[in-house]
């Protein structure tokens, strides 16, 4: 099982869309996929369900609260959606998708757990450091899931406790970003907070940790006849001049097309059949999932 968190510390860079269309894809090429919702606006949960449509299922808030309440923490398996439609594209392909979903009551179990450590700062001094920033990884080493080839977690545009037990648990990293000044300002930082996450946790852990950044992946690129716009070639030189690694495949603006995927409650990937721009984003995101698998060796 591979485990890939998806990050940028900006929002509205197409996270929730790298995540949702790269496990709908993987699905469709047969494999088993567990999506994980970290964002409290739970864009990704209504990816596949409508809100109307959502009342009184399980959400991981309260598997965190429940954590938070009596210090134990529950089977988070108990907390796994299947979304109907896009199950009944995928499963006659050989693959499923499944789901943990979010809840905006999010934000307030991860004060809760960052209280219980202490505050934000001094935490590798808490007996319970390791219990906390492991919380995901122990469930996820939990036999029901060794039925997955693939976890795709979409975290929340910021390094928070909740983002941090992500980051814990990952075999990879996925960097969804706008070609513009502000989406990609934040690259160099996020690597940083990672590589220092890395130490911190290494530093009394007995098993090291080590996700690995698998590349920037730049999302809504405008084109012209002659490529990506001059003002968004400035952003791709930015990455190389840092050595981040980018994916070669880029995804472009097709507002549209993910909206109407939203309404359907089936990403865009596996969108039926339509116009010019439809069937190019369509190309696109599975020429990404193509380098994806490469990259993690999914």
């Amino acid at each position: 099982m591979s485990v890939v968190s998806v990050i940028n510390y900006k929002g509205g860079v197409g996270k929730t869309t790298v995540t949702a269309n790269l496990g709908a894809e993987l699905a469709a090429r047969g494999r088993k996929v567990l999506l994980i919702d970290l964002d409290p606006q739970a864009s990704l949960t209504y990816s596949f369900y409508r809100p109307a449509d959502f009342a009184e299922q399980p959400t991981i808030r309260s598997w965190f609260e429940a954590f938070v309440a009596s210090r134990t923490p529950e089977s988070l398996f108990r907390y796994v959606l299947a979304p109907h439609a896009v199950n009944a594209v995928v499963q006659p392909l050989g693959g499923h998708l499944h789901l943990v979903a979010s809840h905006l009551g999010l934000v307030d179990a991860d004060l809760d757990l960052a209280a219980g450590l202490g505050g934000a700062r001094f935490q590798r001094s808490s007996p319970r450091y390791l219990q906390v920033y492991r919380l995901l990884a122990d469930a996820l080493a939990e036999q029901p899931f060794s039925a997955y080839d693939a976890v795709l977690i979409d975290c929340p545009p910021n390094f928070n406790l909740v983002t941090r037990t992500a980051l814990v648990a990952s075999d990879h990293v996925v960097v969804p970003a706008r070609p513009d000044y502000l989406s990609t300002l934040g690259i160099d930082l996020l690597r940083n907070r990672l590589s220092q996450l890395v130490e911190d946790y290494n530093s009394v852990a007995e098993h090291p940790i080590n996700p690995e950044i698998a590349g920037v992946v730049y999302m809504m690129v405008q084109y012209t006849p002659s490529g990506p716009l001059a003002s968004q070639r400035s952003s791709f030189e930015e990455t190389t001049r840092i050595e981040m690694p980018v994916f070669s495949q880029t995804i472009r603006d097709n507002k549209t097309a993910v909206t109407e995927a939203g309404n359907r409650s089936v990403p865009a990937v596996l969108a039926p059949p339509g116009s010019t721009a439809i069937e190019t984003l369509r190309y696109e995101l599975q020429q990404l999932t193509s380098e994806f698998l490469a990259r993690t060796r999914t």
